[in-house]
């Protein structure tokens, strides 16, 4: 017989009612107090595969964590504080010398994605011995982050790298030939995370021109952009010492990572000026492309000279000098970059756009845009069209026109 409610005896549910069953076991609620791991020791990202994480422990990276530590939710000011005291002692104890350490993201971290260059603070077994696994428990706040799409119409962005603070762009004169539209899409880049460009081409003793890499450093005369050539060395394998010594001078106490296609050089590159055994790759005769030889990216300190040489005199004591070599890449989407960042990153054009009608979007001359009248009265140099046309594209595949290039393509302006 089934029992009739009468309308007395229901009850109105509401999402705030809450029925908790008693725990047998025990009746202690769980906290949601996160440790702070005052303990922590810091570290950098070297480089990562598979979920595991090689990280070097130093002194230069202990200091720089204590300056500026950050922990997990739930923490006061008053315990960050005290924490970077903390974390500042026990580095100057702890990391004496530098060694990597393997490690894992502890659950709090899982939704963060850590790259090469990170500083993190690691809690458990961190005496690098072989077998050994630490727990990474700490994420320092970065100071810049260089970022990817994979298309400019595809919102997922790749972190590539953290705390660089200076974006090499490698290009070869020859084989593979240099596009333009790649460099520009990484100045770009780079101008959206506050990182600092330099351009370098390899390779120049391949070219069928000798003018070659000269027309490639002319088209971005009007930018205020360090540009370094190098070639192989006639007189022994390896590359002209003087441009490696030149690079070195720029890279020198920086925090650099390095980006390009596959085969351009960047691996020879920094086996030159690291003395590294980094795998290189040449080129591909049917398709023109690089093979790809790295697999992930790799953080690598760099010495106060270049490898093989002996140290400059100019050369100070500096731990915290970087190369992060990344792999090589075929597209390299900016749908994380708003329009005016684009726009801002075209030194030779963006005061032109002073001029232009309120809502210009510089799409093209139609709707009042004064920066065709600004590159004809040839403001923005010899090049100036060509620089435009860039700007143009790269703007169209953004929005997604359909005049646009193809947000596949890297640009062969």
């Amino acid at each position: 017989m089934s029992r009739k409610f009468s309308a007395a005896t229901q009850r109105d549910w509401s999402e705030t009612d809450v029925r908790v069953r008693p725990n047998k076991k025990g009746s202690r609620p769980r906290t949601k107090e996160t440790p702070a791991h005052r303990e922590a020791q810091w570290g950098r990202v070297v480089t990562v595969d598979r979920g595991r994480y090689t990280v070097q422990l130093s002194p230069a990276t202990g200091g720089a964590a204590g300056r500026d530590a950050t922990s997990g939710p739930g923490v006061s000011p008053a315990q960050r504080d005290d924490s970077a005291k903390r974390d500042h002692s026990a580095n100057r104890h702890h990391a004496e010398q530098a060694h990597t350490v393997t490690a894992v993201r502890a659950t709090a971290l899982r939704r963060r994605a850590i790259v090469p260059g990170d500083i993190v603070g690691l809690v458990g077994d961190t005496s690098g011995a072989e077998g050994s696994l630490a727990r990474m428990v700490r994420l320092q706040d970065r100071e810049t982050l260089l970022r990817r799409s994979a298309e400019d119409t595809d919102d997922s962005e790749r972190v590539i790298v953290a705390n660089a603070d200076q974006l090499l762009i490698v290009v070869a004169a020859a084989e593979p030939e240099p596009r333009t539209g790649f460099i520009d899409r990484a100045l770009v880049a780079a101008f959206e995370a506050g990182i600092e460009p330099l351009l370098l081409i390899t390779k120049a003793d391949l070219a069928a021109d000798a003018a070659d890499p000269a027309g490639l450093v002319r088209h971005y005369a009007e930018l205020d952009l360090s540009i370094v050539i190098s070639a192989r060395a006639a007189e022994h394998r390896g590359l002209e010492p003087a441009a490696v010594v030149e690079l070195h001078e720029l890279l020198y106490g920086h925090i650099t990572a390095l980006i390009g296609h596959s085969g351009v050089g960047k691996s020879t590159m920094v086996n030159e000026l690291t003395g590294a055994m980094r795998a290189t790759s040449g080129v591909n005769a049917v398709t023109g492309r690089g093979r790809h030889t790295s697999s992930s990216a790799v953080a690598i300190q760099l010495g106060s000279s270049p490898a093989g040489t002996a140290a400059l005199p100019s050369a100070g004591d500096c731990q915290d000098s970087w190369i992060i070599d990344t792999p090589g890449v075929r597209t390299f989407g900016l749908a994380h970059v708003a329009p005016d960042d684009v726009l801002a990153a075209f030194g030779d054009l963006v005061e032109g756009s002073a001029d232009c009608e309120p809502g210009c979007a510089h799409e093209s001359p139609r709707g009042g845009c004064a920066l065709d009248a600004w590159v004809e009265q040839g403001h923005a140099g010899p090049h100036g069209p060509a620089r435009l046309a860039s700007l143009r594209g790269l703007l169209a595949s953004l929005l997604g026109s359909e005049e646009g290039p193809s947000g596949k393509r890297l640009g062969d302006v």
